[in-house]
């Protein structure tokens, strides 16, 4: 198995990884048009795992500078691996990449946020050291009640 940075030519196995991750079908030019910005955008870096010449494995990690954390911080977005090839520890060399590649640059900080229906992700991210610190909310503008910002006038 090799580790390396993603490329162009993995969108269609990267896209196939992520409809397994998300359960659910999505539009594969919108998909597409999607990677290749991200592969282009320095903030981002994805790698794959590869055996055979086939990709089994797919890791994105997402930085941005968060002002209480006064340094840029960047967060594993997506970690997926191919359902024949887990429990083969290609999940942690994936993570186990991404975090050298972090500290070779000069990064201190980690993050990942797992949907709380996939309680093995949390023994994962335990497994692999990572401290349960936060909650995270999320809301489908959507599908939400429309709530006026503004104060009341007076």
């Amino acid at each position: 198995m090799k580790i390396r940075p993603a490329v162009a030519g993995d969108s269609k196995a990267v896209y196939e990884l992520i409809c397994d991750l998300e359960s659910r079908r999505f539009d594969y030019p919108d998909f597409e048009k999607y990677y290749a910005g991200n592969l282009s955008n320095r903030e981002i870096f994805y790698l794959v795992a590869e055996e055979d010449g086939n990709v089994i494995g797919f890791i994105s990690c997402h930085g941005q500078v968060l002002l209480h954390h006064m340094a840029k911080v960047f967060e594993i977005q997506e970690l997926v691996v191919e359902k024949d090839h887990r429990n083969r520890k290609v999940g942690e060399f994936l993570v186990s990449a991404a975090e050298e590649i972090l500290k070779d640059r000069g990064y201190r900080f980690v993050e990942v946020t797992t949907n709380m229906k996939r309680e093995a992700s949390h023994r994962f991210y335990d497994k692999c050291s990572y401290n349960k610190t936060h909650y995270k909310f999320t809301k489908d503008l959507l599908d939400a009640p429309d709530r006026d910002w503004r104060p009341e006038k007076k």
